[in-house]
């Protein structure tokens, strides 16, 4: 089932034992388009301190009465590492979480997982001013600092942050990043919803990470690999609608990938 990132967005956390807070952010990882952590904001139970629950700790949200599950006790997640939520993660304090409730990290094996059964290799941290690529996307440069504990994890990306991003295609800008829709099955990214006001006025497009070119975290931007008319005659999107299996066929179709 896909699910808006903005709706689950304040929905109560429930442990097994009682509820603990309610999602505040998700943080996915730019390299595979996946959800990784949700950010929760405990409000008064824990002085307002906010915690990262891994995804493999979660449970399917309930849309009736908005609550998120997650297979943890209260006390767990009480006594959880302290990490700045604010600050960027990095790849140390991650690995800090997942020791702590014991569970294996997403980037286990050397492998980071991805849909349809791929993997890619773990690739070390860049020096200073390299930037990296994967299959042809540029994810940007990586900032220099004297350990990935100061930089954070560079692929590492707030759901709430990237909101707001402008979407370019080849020939010019389309609008921004208005939502995100997410595969509860795989917690996959399957597309970002793109508000064309500026554009295309009253229309709404979906846009899927195969069609992302680069991605400029300094300029709040995202370039796409596809002419604005190409976007434009792909099958309609309406937010009231279904997207299901039939839809994905239509646009991986048209889109060729």
């Amino acid at each position: 089932m896909l699910w808006d990132a903005s709706a689950i967005t304040g929905y109560a956390i429930e442990a097994s034992d009682g509820q603990i807070g309610s999602v505040s952010d998700m943080l996915f990882e730019d390299v595979n388009w996946t959800l990784r952590w949700l950010v929760v904001d405990t409000g008064n139970w824990l002085s307002g301190r906010k915690v990262l629950l891994p995804v493999s700790a979660l449970g399917h949200p309930d849309r009736a009465s908005r609550h998120f599950p997650v297979k943890l006790t209260m006390d767990q997640v009480r006594h959880s590492p302290d990490i700045d939520t604010e600050a960027s993660v990095s790849r140390q304090n991650e690995a800090h979480v997942y020791d702590y409730y014991g569970l294996d990290p997403y980037w286990g094996g050397g492998l980071y997982p991805i849909s349809n059964a791929m993997a890619v290799p773990f690739l070390a941290p860049l020096a200073p001013d390299e930037r990296r690529t994967l299959d042809g996307v540029d994810v940007g440069t990586v900032p220099e600092a004297t350990s990935l504990h100061e930089a954070g994890d560079p692929h590492l990306r707030s759901i709430e942050s990237v909101t707001g991003y402008h979407i370019h295609a080849v020939d010019g800008e389309i609008g921004h990043v208005e939502d995100f829709l997410i595969d509860d099955a795989d917690w996959n990214i399957q597309y970002l919803t793109v508000d064309t006001a500026n554009w295309w006025f009253g229309k709404r497009v979906l846009i899927a990470p195969p069609m992302v070119q680069k991605i400029d975290w300094t300029e709040r931007m995202i370039n796409l690999n596809v002419e604005r008319q190409k976007v434009r005659d792909a099958p309609p999107y309406d937010p009231k609608m279904t997207v299901d299996g039939a839809f994905d066929e239509k646009f991986v179709g048209y889109y060729g990938f």
